[in-house]
């Protein structure tokens, strides 16, 4: 009787020996990092099929679909987003760029724009229902809250001079330049900030200006964190 009591209350593997729970915790950095991953991912193939169909219904060629679809800050962010992600799934050298601190600090700075610009400016303009919210929502609202989360928690800090600051900047003058350049081509902007047909190039001056200025504080932000963080929380996930 107290036989089968043991082995109910300890049962016992094929070699004898007790059960032992193999199951490890999840690493923080693990969970954080898959789930930026697949939302990301998953969000960005949602929204390039909704607005190919949606080009496709108003008669848009395919080639003048991926230049506008790819012409979005927001698409371009978190596609760089999923290839920090990568970077750190696949520590491969030819995804070495996005594992530099450099370039995951500047992409916090980013996708905290993306987000706030989206949340104080651009949700009025548009009432999205149905599947186009929740592409919506992932990119513009749940993907750069992992993004700053997984870099708070995550990363190494310490890292960040605030002589980096410009560079940290380039990459958006380099895309304010690009969008400027491509609407002279095909007379089309993807943002109405950006719209130089209605607005003219005086008045998107002074928004590109605003903008570069929100940034610069967010930049600012970034560097300043990453130094508290440095010192005040001396471990690394």
């Amino acid at each position: 009787m107290a036989a089968a009591t043991d082995a109910r209350c300890f049962p016992r593997s094929w070699s004898g020996q007790p059960e032992m729970n193999l199951r490890a915790p999840v690493n923080p950095r693990t969970l954080l990092t898959w789930l930026g991953l697949l939302f990301g991912a998953g969000g960005l193939v949602l929204q390039f099929v909704l607005s190919m169909q949606l080009a496709s219904e108003n008669g848009r060629d395919f080639p003048g679909f991926l230049g506008h679809f790819f012409a979005f800050y927001t698409i371009l962010t978190n596609i760089v987003l999923v290839l920090i992600y990568l970077s750190d799934v696949l520590p491969t050298p030819r995804l070495s760029l996005f594992q530099r601190p450099l370039v995951r600090g500047l992409m916090a700075a980013n996708i905290a724009l993306v987000g706030l610009y989206v949340y104080f400016v651009l949700r009025h303009l548009h009432v999205l229902e149905g599947l186009y919210e929740l592409a919506d929502t992932i990119l513009h609202y749940l993907c750069p809250t992992l993004y700053l989360l997984w870099w708070l928690v995550t990363q190494k800090h310490g890292q960040l001079r605030w002589n980096q600051l410009p560079l940290m900047l380039l990459p958006t003058l380099v895309y304010f330049l690009y969008i400027l350049a491509r609407g002279v081509w095909v007379q089309q902007y993807p943002y109405p900030v950006l719209d130089v047909v209605n607005l003219g190039y005086g008045q998107v001056s002074l928004n590109a200006l605003f903008m570069g200025s929100a940034l610069a504080l967010l930049c600012a932000g970034v560097i300043t964190a990453d130094k508290l963080i440095a010192r005040g929380v001396p471990r690394h996930v």
